[in-house]
């Protein structure tokens, strides 16, 4: 089963490398990772998207509570959240698909970020299956190059499984 585990770090050298060497050391996959600054400069925000039962998620948390860095770990599986991800997409054209691919564009809602003579990239966001699917449609038009952000998430509301570790970050 898949899930999305958001983990606040400190902003400090090396928080990164931890968590990372920590899922590689214990055997275990990570499908996706996405790192930015929050609303707090200090403190970064991690999304991992890996796969596994309850029992080796729980041990994932577990194992990210005993890291120096963390100061929070949220699991939002099963639980109302926001989940992104962005995608750049360059496509081949020729005159007769041009047309056709701004119409594949406008249906997901995304944007066309540069144009030349034999390629557009477009710009699209949405949940991780929205992307897929857009992938999807674009394939036959032929696909240079595409580069997706990972994983991103929020709750919605108070409805996930969290689990604290007591730190000077209390409040968040």
């Amino acid at each position: 089963m898949k899930h999305i585990i958001s983990v606040l770090v400190e902003n400090r050298f090396g928080a990164f490398n931890r968590v990372a060497t920590m899922f590689s050391g214990k055997g275990f996959n990570i499908q996706s990772i996405s790192i930015g600054e929050t609303e707090a400069p200090d403190i970064s925000r991690m999304t991992i998207v890996t796969s596994g039962d309850d029992k080796i998620i729980e041990q994932v948390v577990k194992q990210l509570n005993r890291l120096i860095d963390t100061i929070k770990v949220v699991d939002f599986t099963g639980s109302t959240n926001v989940v992104r991800e962005l995608a750049l997409i360059t496509v081949y054209y020729q005159k007769g698909s041009r047309a056709e691919i701004i119409d594949v564009c406008n249906i997901f809602r995304g944007n066309i970020v540069d144009v030349n003579n034999k390629t557009m990239t477009l710009e699209i966001t949405g949940p991780p299956d929205k992307i897929d699917a857009a992938v999807n449609v674009l394939l036959p038009f032929g696909i240079k190059e595409m580069a997706r952000s990972g994983t991103v998430a929020l709750k919605r509301g108070e409805q996930t499984k969290e689990v604290k570790k007591e730190s000077t970050y209390s409040q968040l």
